[in-house]
């Protein structure tokens, strides 16, 4: 399988080197060049020093075609711009973003992005390794309706609800760049965003 990864870090380095052991043919993009250090001497892929948000780089990368696009940096919003390109441009069957805020990556998979949420996912592990029931998000959100059948704003529209009362963050108002509009709480569900972050089970 032709696998991309955008972001050169202890996960996306991890996962490239096991990718790249494995016979698969791996891209991996970073925009700094000290970055490509974590990868071993073995490793056989391709490591591009570039913009994973940006159409061209990943194309005269070889990006187009790939079967996995996995955008693992530390910014969310770099993150959802990557995997919106490789959604909605080269329509790659299987991508994932990394969002680290919980509200948003349930924003995001209600707009057809699958969303790896780290800040989910450590919850969950020290609740269970602390024996306290906790209710938390999902790790890993999986979107009802794929991206690419479900047209949705870009990320720079897309802003963290403000305090739980259904307004935006952005100063704006309701409508983001290009006259998108953008997603506040009430958008993606309040029932469902109310189950995120710490929060004892009754139980």
């Amino acid at each position: 399988m032709k696998i991309v990864i955008v972001g050169c870090g202890r996960v996306g380095s991890t996962l490239a080197e096991n990718f790249d052991a494995d016979g698969h043919d791996v891209i991996i993009f970073d925009i700094r060049t000290a970055a490509f250090d974590r990868l071993p001497e073995t490793f056989k892929g391709a490591a591009i020093r570039g913009d994973g948000t940006d159409e061209e780089v990943l194309r005269h990368a070889g990006a187009e075609g790939a079967d996995i696009f996995l955008s693992l940096t530390e910014g969310d919003n770099r993150n959802i711009m990557a995997a919106q390109v490789a959604t909605e441009t080269f329509a790659i069957p299987q991508v994932m973003a990394k969002i680290n805020d919980p509200v948003r990556a349930a924003a995001y998979a209600e707009l057809g992005v699958v969303t790896l949420c780290r800040t989910n996912l450590m919850v969950d592990s020290v609740a269970n390794f602390l024996n306290l029931p906790m209710q938390t998000g999902p790790g890993i959100e999986i979107p009802e309706t794929p991206g690419h059948e479900h047209p949705h704003p870009s990320a720079a529209t897309i802003e963290s609800p403000a305090p739980h009362d259904g307004t935006a963050s952005n100063p704006g108002g309701a409508t983001g760049a290009a006259g998108r509009r953008s997603v506040t709480t009430n958008d993606v569900d309040i029932a469902k965003t109310g189950r995120l972050g710490f929060r004892r089970s009754r139980g």
